[in-house]
């Protein structure tokens, strides 16, 4: 059995949505001090839909088919549909990831919520602060 599947294979030599979106509405960034992956990310909103999100990684194949996926998730979803998403989620997407690479899922959620997390502090939003990940003081991005 092959350690990756087809679909992680497919994000990880063809990712979508790679680059930079210039005056994104949220940003997001995130790392694991372990093995080295770090995440950004960048999300347009209109109206509470993410029209366009992007990525840059350093990161290892997993963490770039697991960033490729977790974007096309959320592109054109809503906000809250954005916030619902799980780590457990895009791994099933990308029909599973080896269990020593399941952090790299982890991330994805967790630049996605810090996105959000942004947007929703420059746009004046109110928000309940344990939905989302505290990476300042947080066990997983200190490891």
């Amino acid at each position: 059995m092959a350690l990756y599947s087809e679909v992680v294979m497919d994000h990880f030599t063809h990712p979508r949505n790679v680059g930079v979106i210039e005056n994104a509405d949220g940003v997001g960034e995130v790392g694991n001090a372990k093995c080295g992956d770090i995440m950004k990310i960048y999300l347009k909103i209109e109206n509470d839909i993410i029209v366009d999100v992007k990525f840059e990684t350093f990161g290892c194949g997993s963490a770039i088919a697991s960033y490729s996926m977790a974007t096309e998730m959320i592109k054109g979803k809503s906000i809250n549909d954005a916030m619902a998403l799980t780590n457990k989620a895009v791994a099933e997407a990308l029909d599973g990831l080896p269990a020593h690479k399941l952090h790299c899922s982890v991330l994805a959620e967790e630049a996605i919520k810090s996105a959000l997390k942004d947007y929703y502090d420059r746009n004046g939003i109110p928000y309940d602060k344990k939905l989302f990940p505290d990476c300042e003081n947080c066990a997983h991005c200190h490891e």
